[in-house]
């Protein structure tokens, strides 16, 4: 199944949550949206980069492993200048996670392979 602007989650995942704002410095609506994993071991972000401090225009894609959990650990996967585009690689980022996963232990290959694949190519 594939994605759109819309934030169909892929199969195996759930949209977590879905928020559109208009900071107060401009009238330009943005989005923040967080999708999970049906294990409940990964949770994927789509927001703008500045929310996390970056100073950066666009929109950032960040993974975090065992989300809720003290030895959680969040990633920047990748930053572009669109939520659309942001979004469709969360969605290449997913399928290509669930594909590769397949339970414990196996995480962080997932992972692994996923963030590698959707990175950008040098």
């Amino acid at each position: 199944m594939s994605m759109d602007a819309t934030g169909d989650a892929p199969d195996g995942w759930t949209v977590e949550t879905r928020r559109t704002y208009t900071p107060a410095e401009t009238d330009r609506e943005l989005t923040y949206l967080t999708y999970r994993h049906d294990s409940g071991d990964l949770r994927v972000k789509v927001a703008p980069a500045a929310l996390d401090g970056d100073d950066h225009p666009g929109y950032a894609l960040r993974a975090t492993q065992y989300p809720g959990l003290e030895l959680a650990e969040t990633t920047r996967v990748r930053t572009v200048l669109t939520f659309d585009r942001c979004d469709r690689i969360a969605s290449q980022f997913m399928q290509l996670f669930s594909a590769r996963y397949d339970g414990p232990g196996t995480l962080e290959d997932a992972f692994e392979y996923a963030s590698e694949r959707t990175r950008p190519h040098r």
